[in-house]
């Protein structure tokens, strides 16, 4: 047997892998192992099986996924434990970098020896890569303390968590006892939702509070023999404070549960409808305390990132949420030269640094805001190394940048990134009906303004119009009436004008031909107004008569934005292809939701119900994309297994690539549902990722 196949094997022993992992599959080779532990997790994971506690779980990032930052960190965590506790050389470690490159795994491979020698026996531990909430050990626990004797509140910190559960089952059963009164039990779950918000924040913190838990007992014996005294008084040494710690956020996710099973097994219809109301709130929360602890756990991260870049004065956080770092080469549109730098990319802004060591040295900031992506076709011919690359393109014909890439893969992988990060601070629908939506961090927590639904997490939860300060999702920007507030008017500049003469009200504003500028103040009768250009925010004075009224430009000259070459009896046509309502058409008696639903419907259906001149249907790409057959071939043999299915309750977008955009209706094939704080895998339409599990409704199986 094959070296790396022993490795696996071994892992699989160690209760690292799963027995059934696809590097077990007579198709897997060695750059698959390889694939699988980059990250270092599945490394910290197993010294900690093979020496429990000899990795704290706080010093590492369970998902790193598209950060270099992160994995090395995972990985140097690793190497440190293999020399400090497991007695290993210097020479006997590999690099960092040798593993997450997949340079030399041999290497990687032979340290598997020499922490198997210091094998110390294995404890069953909790899957890092699942959700601590779907802890089925927890129930034994849950149910116990759902017995209807009151019990004291142990700690006034947490009084209100504790007596709020004791509140809904009062309030039900006073309910059930007393059928006169006006209130059911679903209003009840309604009216109470607000006050049940407090979960968030104690599951965002539960894990550094149990944390904290072990380190007084480790450290204060008479702390932990007291605990153990209070333990067995209150329950004979069944549940510890550890245990209880976690129950709060077990019950409150699982309130949804318990709704469910009642929606099952009501018959009347008028109940029945008010107990999806209440459902779907139930499901609201659960899914609002699942995002408040992800996003304390990208402030942390977002916090390590900080701590390892200099020169830099200003709060990450203000960029929105990471969207990955790695190495690339960057090179100014002007000056051409290409420079090794280290990017760290949010949604509304690229870090450019370069790499110090284990830290980094911040060399400039680009805001996203002012740039939009081009693609760099050409340089895919060249087929070399660090030769892929795409433009970031000034909005106003400044100098921009061009980043080079290893592989086209990384290309890809980045350019969807990049994609997604302006697609956030800039969404397809934030102008609708004269609205400006802009990407928003609301200081209490608030509902979306058109679903009723919360706006999710702790910073940049959803859109905030700067005019009508309505708040709403991303997937809901497009649903709004006419905003509220007209705004102030818009100008066209006709001329440009750089700052001489100079005005004597105050700064001057540069502005060119063809700016946007928002009036602050215009007196008819004075030479100078105020203004502030829309796309880079600058405010200041200029000349009155550089600038006129901005045009209104009809909605219908939006409408035809794609068309398609198409050729037929050696005759090359173009058809254009409409959009209307979010629709995609080339008849109006047929519409799709995105151009590639239209170009499969047409790949079966003859172009004769748009054009009777055309019967035929579409046969032959005119440039299939590259090793196309084989990705069909590995999407046969990979396909992972469908679990469940699913229809999508309400619409969903995604802000990241790893995430999967639902609508209303859709019906979602499950793949799994171990994923961490509430969300699933599946897919759609032939789109795979992640999707918050409390955005559908499972069909019966």
């Amino acid at each position: 047997m094959e070296y790396w196949r022993q490795c696996s094997l071994w892992l699989i022993n160690c209760k690292v892998l799963p027995a059934n992992h696809r590097v077990t599959w007579e198709s897997a080779q060695v750059f698959d192992l390889a694939q699988t532990l980059r990250d270092g997790v599945l490394l910290c994971h197993l010294l900690n099986n093979l020496r429990p506690q000899s990795i704290n779980l706080k010093e590492i990032n369970l998902r790193p996924q598209m950060s270099q930052f992160l994995c090395l960190k995972n990985i140097r965590t690793f190497l440190a434990a293999c020399s400090e506790l497991f007695g290993m050389k210097k020479s006997e470690l590999f690099e960092a970098f040798d593993l997450f490159d997949v340079r030399d795994f041999g290497k990687v491979s032979t340290i598997f020896c020499h922490v198997c020698c210091s094998e110390n026996g294995l404890e069953d531990e909790e899957d890092l890569y699942d959700c601590v909430y779907d802890d089925e050990d927890g129930g034994e626990i849950y149910e116990d303390l759902m017995k209807t004797e009151a019990i004291p509140p142990p700690y006034l910190s947490i009084y209100d968590i504790i007596k709020l559960p004791f509140k809904v089952l009062d309030t039900v059963v006073r309910i059930m006892q007393a059928p006169w009164l006006p209130l059911s039990t679903s209003c009840c779950m309604c009216l109470i939702r607000p006050r049940l918000l407090i979960y968030g924040k104690y599951c965002s913190h539960v894990e550094t509070a149990i944390a904290s838990l072990d380190d007084i007992c480790k450290d204060r014996e008479d702390i932990r023999m007291k605990l153990e005294e209070c333990s067995k008084r209150a329950n004979h040494g069944k549940f510890t404070l550890r245990d209880l710690l976690v129950v709060p956020m077990q019950r409150v996710l699982k309130y949804h549960l318990l709704l469910q099973e009642l929606v099952k097994h009501t018959q009347d219809a008028t109940e029945k409808s008010n107990l999806r109301t209440a459902l779907d709130a139930m499901k609201d929360l659960a899914q609002y305390v699942n995002e408040v602890k992800r996003d304390n756990e990208t402030l942390r991260e977002i916090d390590q990132y900080q701590k390892s870049i200099e020169n830099l004065n200003q709060p990450l956080s203000n960029y929105g949420r990471p969207k990955g770092d790695g190495e690339v080469r960057v090179a100014s549109v002007d000056k051409r030269a290409k420079q090794d730098r280290h990017i760290f990319l949010f949604d509304a802004a690229v870090i450019v640094c370069k790499r110090r060591g284990d830290n980094y040295e911040m060399k400039e900031v680009i805001d996203l805001h002012l740039f939009k992506i081009t693609n760099n076709p050409t340089s895919d011919k060249e087929n070399r190394k660090w030769s892929y690359g795409f433009y970031l393109t000034h909005n106003q014909g400044q100098s921009g940048f061009e980043f080079f890439f290893k592989t086209k893969e990384l290309k890809k992988k980045w350019l969807d990134q990049f994609g997604m990060a302006i697609s956030n601070i800039r969404p397809e629908n934030a102008t609708n009906n004269s609205h400006e939506f802009n990407m928003h961090t609301f200081e209490r927590i608030t509902s979306c303004n058109s679903c009723h639904m919360l706006l999710r997490g702790i910073f940049n939860q959803g859109y905030l119009c700067s005019k009508c300060g309505l708040g709403a999702h991303k997937e809901c920007l497009g649903r709004f009436g006419s905003c509220g507030k007209t705004g102030l008017p818009k100008m066209l500049v006709i001329r440009n004008y750089f700052g001489v003469p100079s005005p004597a009200s105050g700064p001057a504003l540069s502005i060119q031909t063809g700016d946007i500028i928002e009036l602050i103040c215009a007196d008819l009768h004075s030479p100078w107004w105020q203004g502030k250009i829309l796309t880079t925010k600058e405010v200041g004075f200029f000349p009155s008569d550089a600038v006129k009224p901005c045009p209104c430009v009809s909605s219908l000259s939006l409408l035809i934005t794609y068309s398609m070459a198409h050729r037929y009896n050696n005759d090359v046509k173009h058809i254009k292809i409409l959009t209307k309502e979010d629709c995609f058409y080339i008849a109006e008696n047929k519409k799709f939701r995105s151009i590639f639903e239209l170009i499969e419907y047409y790949k079966h259906h003859s172009l004769r119900e748009g054009f009777r001149s055309l019967d035929t249907t579409l046969k032959f790409p005119y440039q299939e994309p590259e090793n196309a057959a084989m990705h069909r071939l590995n999407r046969s043999v990979f396909t992972p297994k469908v679990i469940g299915v699913a229809i999508a309750r309400y619409d969903f977008s995604s802000r990241d690539t790893r995430e999967l955009s639902l609508q209303e209706g859709d019906v979602v094939k499950i793949y799994t549902k171990s994923g961490a704080n509430g969300w699933w895998r599946g897919e759609v339409n032939g789109r795979v990722g992640w999707f918050p599990s409390t955005y559908v409704e499972e069909g019966e199986e």
